[in-house]
């Protein structure tokens, strides 16, 4: 494979993986309603249609977005990544080992994993603020997409809690 193929393969996709390969795997040890007979019940049409355009919008656009830790802002995005994920696991955690605790039946620990994503997702638009091709504000636009669907996929997640 040529060197400039290899690059297009060097993509901000690659932060993604270990979220995927996390969901993946323990997705079925969450607690009951967050499975999807019971999550996705009765989620108003329009906040349901929102959330999954902007789902596939925010995890397709890494592709375009060039995987590099050069400049500082980069540095900095790439912490905030790993502080982003140690987050969005402790939430999955908690609710995985502890879903009896005060924190797993509250408000705010049952919608965690839905919106500690912002930090990782913030991290990754600072990493990738350069595409493959020219354009102008990338992590800008990447972080203002992510920051709707959070706040989308928290009130979907909000709804759910109200249910139980």
């Amino acid at each position: 494979m040529s060197l400039k193929i290899k690059r297009y393969f060097i993509n901000c996709f690659l932060l993604l993986i270990p979220v995927f390969l996390w969901n993946i795997i323990f997705v079925d040890a969450l607690p009951k309603s967050y499975t999807p007979e019971i999550f996705w019940k009765d989620i108003p049409k329009t906040l349901s249609y929102s959330e999954n355009i902007l789902r596939i919008i925010v995890l397709a656009m890494p592709v375009i977005m060039i995987f590099s830790l050069k400049t500082r802002v980069q540095k900095i995005g790439f912490v905030i990544y790993l502080i982003g994920i140690i987050l969005y696991f402790l939430s999955w955690i908690i609710m995985i080992v502890y879903p009896r605790s005060n924190w797993s039946q509250s408000m705010i620990g049952f919608v965690s994993p839905a919106y500690t994503t912002i930090v990782w997702f913030v991290g990754i638009g600072l990493i990738g603020n350069k595409a493959f091709f020219r354009t102008f504000y990338l992590s800008v636009i990447y972080i203002s997409i992510a920051l709707i669907f959070v706040v989308l996929h928290s009130l979907h997640t909000y709804i759910v809690f109200q249910r139980l």
